[in-house]
Order: C-alpha cells, then structure tokens, then sequence
C-alpha cells in the first residue's frame, strides 16, 4: 500500500467523508476502490480495442460486384 495526500475543496472532503460513514467505509478505502475501478475499467477498454484490431477485416461484398442502390436499400 501506497499512502498519498490529495486536496479537494471543503465541501468535497465534508461530502465525502459523511458519504464514507453512511457506507460504513473510510475515505481512503472509497478512494481506493474508485480508483481502482477506473484502473480496471480503462485496461478492460483497452484489451477490447486490442482484440478488436487484431481481427482480420470482414469483406462485405465479393470483389466487381456493385455496391447495391441506394433506393433498393431504402426501399423508397
């Protein structure tokens, strides 16, 4: 474990720190697990990026076929 020091404005850290009782839970602890939970959240986006830039791209249409009409997609 890591100790650091933040600063927030007054009303911040009285919100916080009431937030943190009701939940019966110390504010280092709540701060920890949000930061945490944003660590998880921005490596899980970024593993699925990856994954998804490592698929081979999809053909959509066979090679000197036309791209069908706009108005036959629509139907208008």
């Amino acid at each position: 474990m890591k100790n650091v020091t933040i600063t927030v404005e007054e009303d911040v850290a009285r919100w916080a720190k009431v937030w943190a009782a009701r939940h019966d839970t110390s504010l280092s602890r709540m701060l920890g697990e949000e930061l945490r939970h944003m660590m998880e959240r921005e490596e899980g986006y970024d593993l699925a990026q990856q994954r998804f830039m490592a698929q081979k791209p999809q053909i959509l249409k066979d090679p000197g076929t036309p791209y069908p009409k706009r108005d036959t997609l629509y139907d208008r």
